[in-house]
């Protein structure tokens, strides 16, 4: 599974939507319905997944997908 794959996974599973529905452009916001309690979750799951810690500063600058997949590739433990 590539990391692309895995966070969108992960994106599927916290926001209760289908995978085929995410694309790297998506905004959580936006395009994909989250709110602001979906996202702390989103976040948590992500550090979870990929054994790191992401601030309240980074948090706060991940709006899209593409967002996340840039920041778990510059930051993340595990391999892809």
């Amino acid at each position: 599974m590539t990391t692309e794959e895995k966070v969108k996974q992960i994106i599927s599973e916290q926001l209760g939507i289908e995978e085929s529905e995410i694309t790297s452009n998506s905004s959580f916001a936006d395009d994909l319905g989250a709110d602001s309690l979906d996202q702390v979750e989103l976040v948590m799951a992500l550090e979870e997944a990929f054994e790191l810690e992401i601030s309240d500063e980074d948090a706060e600058k991940i709006r899209t997908v593409r967002d996340v997949l840039e920041y778990v590739e510059k930051n993340a433990k595990v391999s892809k």
